[in-house]
């Protein structure tokens, strides 16, 4: 990895270029093959009051350069700043990267995999079930399933064809409706 440390209306010191080099070294673990580091510090007076400014350009092999700009009081701090918002970009590359949804629609056509046959092979098959919920039942039987069970409550359809709903009570008895 090249880094190129500039200066512009600033002078960079011995302690200003080890700090830029130890923070430059933290996006090395993200193993995004960077080929340079082109920083950028300088100083600007907007209003009557100087900041710093550092820019941060990444140049990564086989992706596009991650530029970084920003702007404090305090050259440290904005040295800092920048180097926190670089290594997000590039946990956000790396996450993209080695994520669980790498394999596309092309590697799998490469496997010669038929993939209108493995659709149809992984549908869904409707079985048709008949529901209890439409054969009439008598309220001691839901009773009885309930305590046996423990569920809540309990919809069936009586003899009567009304739709009723048997539950369970916080005083422990229970309910019709």
């Amino acid at each position: 990895m090249n880094i190129s440390l500039t200066g512009r209306q600033l002078e960079l010191t011995e302690p200003i270029k080890a700090h830029m080099n130890t923070s430059i070294e933290t996006l090395t673990k993200y193993n995004m093959d960077i080929i340079s580091v082109n920083v950028v510090a300088s100083t600007q007076t907007k209003k009557g009051k100087e900041h710093s400014v550092v820019e941060f350009v990444i140049n990564l092999a086989h992706k596009n350069s991650v530029i970084i700009k920003q702007n404090d009081g305090d050259l440290y701090a904005a040295i800092d700043l920048a180097i926190s918002r670089a290594q997000k970009a590039l946990r956000r590359m790396h996450d993209k990267d080695v994520g669980h949804r790498k394999v596309g629609l092309n590697e799998i056509k490469s496997e010669n995999v038929n993939v209108k046959e493995e659709a149809q092979a992984n549908e869904d098959e409707i079985v048709p079930v008949e529901l209890d919920l439409y054969k009439p039942r008598e309220v001691e039987d839901v009773l009885n399933d309930i305590k046996d069970s423990g569920k809540l409550f309990e919809i069936f359809l009586d003899n009567e064809d009304k739709t009723r709903v048997l539950y369970k009570r916080n005083d422990g008895r229970f309910g019709l409706y």
